[in-house]
């Protein structure tokens, strides 16, 4: 190769530098749920608005493995609801945590999973308590789903055992199930308008079943009242009361201060697209981000909320 050509190549190199990859690694959970697309939607916000970043978005059984793999660092961010991630922080064993994941550390509440209990009309499901002798999924074992769905039928003074059949089913497959008439009833714990409830009101006559207000407060503080508003799954004529616990955006202590601020403000700076990708984002909002601080801050988050005036 000529000398001039050597050189030309290594000016054009020296005006124009690699740009560094940011590698992110967003943690979701079940295609079905709420999750997955919202992590699509801030990786599109993230990949345009973050110099050099990549966006890898994972499906997974959501708050339970997701805590698991930000202690193994094995993700950047992820999804999960603020009740498992304190049960992460302590290591519940029961909850799947044989060790606290000290490594965890909050970024922002976002917002409410609602408890969707849905029943085939056929089955004739009024209240919790006629879940007894049902066929019922209550979600993929020791997910977060599955972990609402014991402390919602302890609340009612039952358990698994008073149910016909439990089945640990992802929302897709348990759906399926459900309009093959395989299944009774689904417990979905995910933000208002969820895929899954969805498509099988969509496809099956069935009843969004109401969480009275009684057993929610007898529901150690998990749980608080809300209202699934009419017409907000096919056939739902009325509002239906439910339960609600908060989600929240947690990363872990070893990604970088200025990564997750960068982040953050990102998402706080593309809301209204944020909001558009999904009915349930439309409850988020800057001012509730610290609503609810179940574990600590990571020091990004505590640098953008005081940026802000959150913070003192």
């Amino acid at each position: 190769m000529k000398a001039w050509v050597v050189i030309a190549i290594l000016l054009i190199s020296f005006a124009h530098p690699a740009r560094a990859q940011t590698e992110i690694v967003m943690l979701t959970g079940n295609t079905g749920g709420v999750y997955y697309p919202l992590g699509i939607a801030l990786a599109k916000i993230w990949e345009r608005d973050l110099p050099g970043a990549r966006v890898s978005v994972r499906s997974t059984q959501a708050s339970v493995e997701n805590f698991n793999l930000l202690q193994q660092r094995r993700g950047t961010f992820a999804f999960g609801q603020g009740d498992v991630m304190s049960d992460a922080f302590k290591g519940n064993v029961e909850a799947g945590f044989p060790s606290s994941r000290d490594r965890l550390r909050m970024v922002a509440a976002l917002f409410p999973n609602y408890l969707h209990l849905v029943a085939l009309k056929s089955a004739k499901i009024r209240s919790v308590q006629d879940l007894k002798g049902k066929r019922v999924s209550v979600g993929a074992s020791r997910s977060g789903n599955e972990l609402n769905a014991r402390v919602l039928l302890g609340a009612a003074g039952m358990s698994y055992a008073d149910l016909r059949r439990v089945d640990y089913l992802a929302y897709n497959d348990a759906v399926a199930l459900m309009r093959d008439g395989q299944l009774d009833a689904v417990i979905v714990s995910a933000g208002l308008g969820v895929k899954a409830v969805s498509e099988l009101a969509a496809a099956v006559p069935v009843d969004i079943v109401p969480i009275a207000p009684e057993l929610i407060a007898k529901s150690g503080g998990i749980f608080s009242p809300v209202v699934i508003p009419a017409g907000t799954y096919a056939g739902q004529k009325q509002d239906v009361q439910t339960a609600a616990l908060i989600n929240f955006l947690v990363t872990h202590s070893e990604v970088s201060e200025a990564l997750v601020y960068s982040a953050l403000k990102a998402l706080y700076a593309a809301l209204p697209e944020l909001r558009a990708s999904h009915i349930a984002a439309r409850d988020i909002a800057r001012d509730r981000a610290l609503a609810s601080r179940p574990i600590a801050l990571h020091p990004g988050a505590q640098r953008y909320f005081h940026e802000i005036g959150l913070l003192r």
